[in-house]
């Protein structure tokens, strides 16, 4: 049995099969080596069926599962994903309780089935501005986590991008003052391990970055998805993979 037919049997038996008996294959050179999702439409999925929000950010959720175990499927070695920004914190009080407490749930049950799967888990952002008990859940989760040697899932929470340079700007004059140039300063970033992304999604219709990634996603390909992100699975995540294929990078050369 193959390795994917093992993983498509375990999960079965978790109750976890995902659409497809096997990935898609994509030909050499046709994969991305980094995504980059904005997950978008949790609060207007939940509205569009009279749920309350919370349902919404659930079902997210589950979405965010299928699509990671796609990804780690196809051999895509780094997903990025939005979860948390830094403006974020102007939402209602309720919701962002109900976040809060919710990110602490899904660390602590999905971790150890992350690790099964050989799932490297990073967060990004200003991280020392959360609630002290995510705090904890977030160091736990890396450094159980941190010797797992497949896909690299980094998770934006409390993050915006134009923070980040800020950040990255001090460290840079702090560690290089006027000395360096853009390799030295992409290090000064939080995490100087994450690749750039070759692809950026943002799913339900919208069609802006909304301050993620902007540095790293210079020249990254952009896929914009009609879907709520509730219903995305691996053929959407296809869907996005066969637009990146047919692309022509160029990076300002003709």
């Amino acid at each position: 049995m193959g390795r994917f037919s093992r993983l498509r049997s375990a999960r079965a038996l978790r109750g976890l099969a995902a659409r497809h008996d096997e990935p898609t294959s994509f030909t050499d050179g046709d994969l991305p080596t980094s995504v980059a999702i904005i997950m978008d439409g949790n609060a207007r999925w939940a509205k569009e069926r009279r749920l309350p929000i919370a349902v919404g950010h659930r079902e997210g959720a589950k979405a965010l599962k299928r699509v990671v175990r796609h990804a780690s499927d196809l051999g895509i070695k780094d997903l990025t994903v939005f979860s948390f920004s830094t403006e974020n914190w102007a939402r209602p009080e309720s919701e962002v309780q109900d976040l809060m407490a919710l990110f602490c749930e899904l660390i602590d049950k999905e971790t150890t089935e992350l690790t099964e799967e050989n799932v490297r888990m990073r967060f990004i952002g200003r991280l020392d501005e959360l609630p002290a008990e995510l705090q904890e859940r977030i160091a736990w989760s890396q450094d159980t986590t941190r010797p797992n040697t497949g896909l690299n899932l980094y998770v934006a929470m409390n993050y915006g991008s134009r923070g980040e340079i800020v950040d990255a700007a001090r460290r840079f004059v702090a560690t290089h003052g006027d000395q360096g140039g853009e390799a030295e300063f992409a290090s000064c970033m939080y995490e100087d391990a994450m690749r750039d992304p070759e692809l950026i999604i943002r799913t339900s219709g919208e069609q802006r970055l909304s301050n993620f990634l902007l540095w790293q996603g210079a020249y990254a390909e952009l896929y914009f998805s009609d879907r709520l992100w509730p219903d995305w699975g691996p053929d959407d995540l296809e869907a996005a993979l066969r637009h990146y294929a047919g692309c022509q990078r160029r990076f300002g050369a003709r």
